[in-house]
């Protein structure tokens, strides 16, 4: 292996904490009543991945949740909270422990995102850490519903590294799902799997030799 000059970051469960379950009781909640099936980590029912790729309008994607319910009176705002319920949040320091991490690396932000989630965040950063955005924390951050693209796909994976110059052997990519490393390892990225939790990530960056 090269030397790693460059980092991609996953954002939910690396670096922003998420909690699925959460999501799950919250649609569970609304009347959806096969919720391993329809929303999970690993497998989800496809107006997810609609939506994360903008395929699917918020609206349509809302529509979508009110026949998984069986009940069209279901608010937009009941909606989009249940949806937003898994965004747990940033840990403390993180956000300085990236701005450490940029010192050293070229670094990346690659999420597989959506447009409810992506104004909660936006909102969320405003509100409680007095940020305007992210777009300091990384050389560059990408969104797969501003791509149109999603991880695992390899295009996603390509564009980035396309747009930056990056030398595939010389960049590592952290993620928290192995189907998203998977994708990454065919363009020849370097790949860790984040198997700690957000607020641990100085640790595990210590740990495996990356700081």
């Amino acid at each position: 292996m090269k030397k790693i000059k460059n980092l991609i970051f996953d954002y939910g469960n690396v670096i922003f904490e998420i909690d699925f379950k959460k999501a799950q009781d919250a649609l569970h909640q609304l009347g959806i009543t096969d919720i391993q099936d329809f929303f999970s980590h690993k497998k989800h029912n496809n107006i997810f991945n609609d939506l994360e790729t903008a395929s699917i309008t918020p609206d349509q994607f809302r529509a979508e949740i009110r026949n998984a319910a069986k009940n069209q009176t279901l608010s937009d705002e009941e909606i989009n909270a249940a949806w937003n319920s898994l965004l747990i949040g940033v840990p403390p320091n993180i956000h300085d422990l990236l701005l450490k991490v940029k010192e050293k690396y070229r670094t990346f932000l690659l999420s597989n995102s959506n447009e409810i989630h992506y104004d909660y965040i936006m909102d969320y950063l405003k509100k409680e850490h007095h940020m305007d955005g992210m777009d300091h924390l990384f050389e560059r951050a990408y969104f797969s519903q501003h791509l149109f693209l999603r991880k695992p796909n390899v295009e996603i994976f390509e564009q980035v590294m396309r747009e930056n110059n990056i030398n595939p052997e010389e960049t590592l990519f952290i993620d928290d799902s192995p189907q998203h490393l998977e994708g990454a390892k065919k363009v020849g990225l370097n790949t860790l799997l984040m198997d700690e939790n957000p607020k641990n990530l100085e640790a595990f960056l210590i740990k495996h030799h990356i700081l």
